[in-house]
């Protein structure tokens, strides 16, 4: 695939070390991992940021943030989608959040092994996927949230869809290992496969000025060989700015760290190694001297924008960067080849 003109540079060194410690300096004694010092928390970026800290090793701080998951869900396995010192700033209720879990806490078991673990946290995961899957159309997108009231908001998202698609294969794992099957996932899962594949018709809240909505049906693995390469190319340079990263939204002029760092992971997921390397390497000067990675940055004047150091993007780091170099065995969790091959449906390192 032809990314771009410009040679591919030297991946450079992460310090996976001092990005977890960044991570567990915001995080609190009860486990939550806010997205910055005093900021606010929300579900997905909790388990995103947790997810880092087990590829850095930091085992008991990455259980203390999916205990904090446990305690928090909501009677109906949802979450609110925004909290701050205790309070709810947000009331939605998100199907995306709340299935996420499950993508953390298989990540978290590949590294470990610990089917304790999975155990300890099964209810908890099943109740979260069993909420998305509950609110799927017939047409197989799922309906984004509840609001705070309990109604159901009929409305759907190409990236949540897809965050949910690789959810359910990592809830089925995890349901598998356990000795259990889930077949109303199953059915769920390849409803909202069809779906991804098949936009934008079964998604009336279009984003496609977000870069996500691009990459992230090819991500999840909803879209897969030839017709992923096809669409990463199709929309190459309305979402890159090659030696800067990925745009947010297409139109303006400010990329992300953590949306150049989730197309790398794409790129890896589908073996273009080459071009994951090459993307990856935009970020190596996007830090500030403390190690910790930019926001974002306009270009091509450079402001940094906004100052905010976040959790979520470290975790990003991380993960691609694990992809990368394969530091951990969850390295090939988004790899197509590794579900298609089914590496996931038993892991070959158990404790307990």
């Amino acid at each position: 695939m032809k990314l771009s003109a410009e040679a591919c540079p030297e991946l450079s060194m992460v310090d996976v070390g001092g990005l977890a410690a960044f991570i567990m300096k915001i995080q609190k004694e009860s486990g939550e991992i806010p997205w910055s010092l005093g900021g606010k928390t929300d579900p997905w970026d909790h388990v995103e940021s947790a997810m880092g800290l087990s590829v850095a090793g930091e085992i008991a701080a990455a259980e203390r943030a999916y205990a904090w998951m446990a305690a928090a869900q909501l009677p109906d396995g949802s979450w609110w989608s925004a909290v701050r010192d205790g309070v709810v700033e947000d009331g939605t209720r998100e199907t995306n959040f709340a299935a996420y879990l499950a993508v953390g806490v298989w990540h978290h078991y590949l590294i470990t092994g610990d089917a304790g673990f999975l155990w300890r946290l099964w209810p908890t995961v099943e109740a979260g996927l069993d909420y998305a899957v509950a609110m799927q159309a017939p047409t197989g997108e799922i309906y984004w949230a509840k609001n705070e009231q309990g109604a159901t908001d009929a409305m759907a998202l190409l990236t949540g869809s897809s965050s949910i698609y690789m959810s359910l294969k990592c809830g089925m794992s995890i349901a598998r290992r356990l000795g259990m099957e889930r077949p109303s996932w199953g059915r769920a899962w390849a409803g909202l496969g069809r779906a991804i594949a098949d936009p934008p018709s079964h998604f009336n809240m279009i984003k496609a000025r977000f870069s996500m909505d691009w990459y992230y049906p090819v991500l999840c693995g909803a879209v897969t060989g030839r017709e992923a390469e096809k669409r990463l190319e199709r929309h190459w340079d309305k979402y890159t700015a090659p030696g800067w990263g990925v745009r947010c939204v297409c139109e303006r002029p400010w990329v992300t760290m953590a949306e150049t760092s989730e197309l790398a992971l794409t790129l890896a997921a589908i073996g273009d190694f080459k071009g994951a390397e090459m993307v990856f390497a935009w970020l190596a000067d996007k830090k500030y001297p403390d190690g910790t990675y930019w926001m974002g940055v306009t270009f091509p004047d450079g402001v940094v924008w906004p100052d905010e150091k976040t959790t979520w993007t470290a975790a990003a780091v991380i993960l691609a960067y694990d992809a990368l170099r394969g530091l951990t065995p969850a390295a090939r969790l988004f790899s197509h080849q590794s579900w298609q091959d089914g590496y996931w449906r038993v892991s070959g390192q158990e404790n307990g």
